[in-house]
């Protein structure tokens, strides 16, 4: 055979092993990538919650009577000392009027008690004033970081919240024994022809009134509600294991509430006892209260809405992140797939925070570089890989 047929035999050979390798060969595997980025990442908690009135009055018949009807409706504004309902007292028995008398020995003694907290957050307050504005003259002089005057300020915030409800339990006690006081009727029988004016102890607006129709009452039936649809705060129970990470003076947001943009808040309160909650699927969980306070109420949320909070336990404002979906777990550590050269290359990677979306990856991984989202088990490192079209 010739030398030039040999040579279009081997080049034919040849061309038809490239074919068959090209036809046998497998096909990428279909990815979707996404690039790690650099920026902002915040770690929240959230759960819902309801906003309500800081401060809600209700209005109490302190004596069992006949209380005439009702003219507020919902919504009506009331001035502190503006009547809001008439109670024609039910004479009093010599028994009823002795256990009176103890009632209004005890509203008395809550009034004094009242006053003593609110002395007490008074005197917190001015030395929260002192810690911070010490912290800032030492942060201005460099002996300390600039957290510390961050952390007093936070704190100077909450003992200021704290001071002021403390006066409000003050101005919400003594209106209890004012109310008590005044059921102290005699108990002869003309006692019931006086009429007894209930007052609002504080301004506001009516919430809530159960039965607007004059009817019997019995002594403690609640009348009305009233509170200031302005002044709000927002309160949502977390899981105990969930609150251990918060504190006062955290940023938060409220969202899902129907509105606009979300709210922005910042917690004031994480009480510190826990209640027992059966969840939906009947697991017994502990669950702890966690106030805010809104930075701006909007005109269209009222008491009683339902919210979604979520508060901010961590965050950083540069770091670099991947989405959540493409970090997997690998022995001891966590692993990404890298795009690179058509191939998906195993990356061991450290990761920092991480929240439902994003986890900070602080080695292992460059900006702009394609991570893979939802990895498979058909991908292994160095197997071709394609985004997926």
């Amino acid at each position: 055979m010739k030398p030039r047929t040999l040579a279009l035999a081997a080049l034919a050979c040849a061309a038809l092993a490239a074919g068959a390798w090209l036809a046998l060969r497998p096909s990428p595997v279909a990815v979707d990538p996404a690039p790690a980025v650099r920026g902002p990442l915040r770690v929240t908690i959230t759960e819902q919650g309801i906003v309500r009135a800081k401060e809600r009055y209700a209005i109490a018949a302190p004596a069992a009577g006949r209380v005439e009807r009702i003219a507020l409706r919902e919504g009506d504004a009331v001035a502190a000392g503006d009547p809001v309902a008439t109670l024609h007292v039910a004479p009093m028995s010599a028994s009823e009027r002795e256990a009176q008398v103890a009632r209004v020995a005890a509203a008395e003694a809550s009034v004094r008690e009242a006053a003593e907290l609110a002395a007490k957050a008074q005197s917190l307050l001015e030395q929260a004033t002192r810690e911070r504005e010490r912290a800032e003259r030492l942060v201005g002089e460099r002996f300390i970081a600039p957290q510390a005057a961050e952390q007093a300020r936070a704190a100077e915030a909450a003992a200021r919240a704290e001071r002021a409800a403390a006066e409000a339990r003050r101005r919400a006690a003594a209106a209890q024994a004012t109310a008590a006081r005044a059921a102290l009727v005699p108990a002869d029988p003309t006692a019931a022809s006086r009429p007894l004016r209930l007052r609002a102890p504080a301004s506001g607006r009516v919430l809530a009134i159960p039965e607007r129709s004059e009817r019997v009452v019995a002594a403690g039936t609640t009348l009305l509600t009233l509170g200031d649809p302005h002044a709000l705060e927002a309160v949502a129970d977390f899981l105990s294991t969930d609150a251990v990470r918060m504190a006062p003076g955290m940023p938060a947001t409220l969202s899902a509430w129907g509105g606009g943009a979300p709210i922005e808040a910042r917690v004031r309160l994480v009480e510190p006892a826990a209640r027992t909650k059966v969840s939906a699927l009947g697991v017994e969980e502990q669950r702890v209260d966690v106030v805010l306070d809104l930075d701006a109420v909007p005109a269209a949320l009222g008491d009683g809405f339902r919210v979604d909070v979520s508060v901010v336990v961590a965050q950083a404002g540069d770091v670099v992140k991947v989405p959540a979906s493409a970090v997997f777990r690998r022995g001891d550590g966590d692993a990404v797939f890298v795009l690179q050269d058509g191939r998906a290359r195993l990356r061991a990677i450290e990761t920092g925070l991480r929240n439902r979306d994003e986890i900070e990856a602080r080695r292992g991984v460059a900006p702009g570089e394609d991570v893979v989202r939802y990895p498979t088990s058909a991908l292994a490192d160095g197997v071709r890989a394609a985004a997926r079209r």
